[in-house]
């Protein structure tokens, strides 16, 4: 009994004492923020035909769709256009503040807001990327994802670091500011009724919104350590049962994909590479498709190769070299996918979901180069050329016809007083 006693409460001192994963949870809020961002950004000439009210897909028929599947939209609350366009602007500064981890909490919430409200608008957008995105905006709002390489990072560091000089914390003004905006918005859309399409969304906006200000209260005003302890234990389990469901999405995606593939008859007879290669939406580069498909044995390594890593990869997880291995050909294939196929935006989205099993060392080496060649940048806009000196800038030099000077001080050059 005590030999198993032991590593459970080993494994429960680990799950609750500390948020696991930081590195692989930021590469993910990283990723995904960055691949929505990009997305937003490149459609942005085309948002009133993909998420606009009089696009294709009308207002009307998205109202009837999301009356009967119950999807969460913002964007069917109106059908003005000022509504839409400042949404839009919203997301995009949702998805830039998630990605450089300002106000992380707030920023994950308001980017699961921007996802759902914009793909449940128009459903039928998206290229399979979309799917996963949709998924991972939910789980990021549990993560502790801005831990390290984000700006609250480096404002938890500056702060740390003046509490050992012995200074005062400055008052944060800017976070409950964000909570007091949210919860007149969350107060305004429920008494309002636009939140009568499902309680599944709004109630998780209203827990998230009362957690954060309890979270708040207790930092300030409670002196005891003992509420802020469960606070963090709460949130440390959370965090990583959301990491954990991130992964074990990522190994459900892979290996369904590869089980329905083995059943298929081209995968079988390995010609499936062969036709996404014909069709004009995925041939961006026609010669370059051309190229692969004329070598029959080609189309057959792919079609089997990628059968066979989707299949092992959830298997290799329990021997950490092949699973390395496994992870840089997967990434290698949705990068050849994002050129080949003119899919860059789904092959962002499978790298970020690969990248959650990537060793902390790595990623941490990662960070130290990144961080060091933002150094030598840095210092290199730092350098400043010496401007020309001219003959009146020489030591010893006087003006014709002009008495000597006093020294110039480092304010500039004192002049004689009448």
């Amino acid at each position: 009994m005590n030999g198993f006693s032991l590593p459970l409460s080993r494994g429960i001192a680990r799950v609750t004492g500390a948020a696991l994963g930081p590195y692989q949870s930021a590469v993910v809020r990283i990723g995904f923020a960055g691949t929505w961002l990009l997305f937003l950004l490149r459609e942005f000439p085309h948002r009133q035909e993909l998420y606009g009210p009089a696009g294709p897909w009308g207002w009307n028929l998205a109202k009837e769709l999301t009356a009967d599947n119950h999807a969460f939209t913002v964007l069917l609350w109106s059908d003005g256009q000022l509504w839409f366009e400042c949404f839009y602007a919203l997301a995009i500064l949702a998805s830039a503040a998630l990605l450089l981890g300002w106000r992380t909490r707030t920023a994950s919430v308001l980017f699961m807001v921007g996802v759902l409200s914009l793909q449940n608008r128009s459903v039928f957008v998206g290229d399979g990327g979309d799917n996963v995105l949709h998924l991972m905006s939910l789980y990021l709002v549990f993560t502790r994802c801005g831990q390290v390489w984000s700006l609250d990072a480096r404002r938890a560091a500056h702060a740390e670091a003046a509490r050992a000089r012995g200074e005062r914390d400055s008052a944060d003004r800017m976070g409950p500011s964000l909570w007091a905006v949210s919860g007149l918005a969350l107060v305004l859309a429920t008494f309002t009724g636009r939140f009568d399409n499902g309680w599944l969304i709004p109630a998780l906006l209203w827990t998230t919104w009362a957690v954060l200000g309890l979270w708040w209260a207790v930092g300030r005003w409670v002196k005891s350590r003992e509420p802020r302890i469960l606070l963090d234990v709460i949130a440390n389990v959370l965090h990583n049962g959301a990491l954990f469901v991130i992964m074990a999405e990522a190994c459900l995606i892979y290996a369904t994909a590869g089980w329905y593939k083995i059943q298929g008859s081209r995968w079988q007879d390995g010609t499936a590479v062969y036709y996404p290669l014909h069709l004009d939406y995925f041939s961006p580069w026609p010669g370059l498709a051309d190229l692969m498909s004329s070598s029959g044995t080609i189309m057959m390594v792919a079609a089997y190769g990628t059968v066979m890593v989707q299949v092992a990869f959830p298997f290799t997880l329990f021997n950490r070299r092949v699973k390395n291995v496994l992870l840089v050909v997967m990434m290698l294939e949705h990068a050849v996918i994002a050129v080949v196929l003119g899919l860059p935006f789904f092959s962002l989205a499978m790298i970020t979901a690969d990248a959650v099993f990537l060793p902390t060392s790595f990623l941490r080496r990662l960070g130290a180069l990144v961080a060091g060649a933002r150094g030598r940048i840095a210092r290199r806009g730092d350098r400043t050329v010496p401007a020309p000196r001219s003959p009146e800038d020489e030591p010893g030099h006087r003006p014709e016809g002009k008495p000597d000077r006093p020294e110039e001080s480092a304010e500039g050059r004192v002049g004689f007083t009448a």
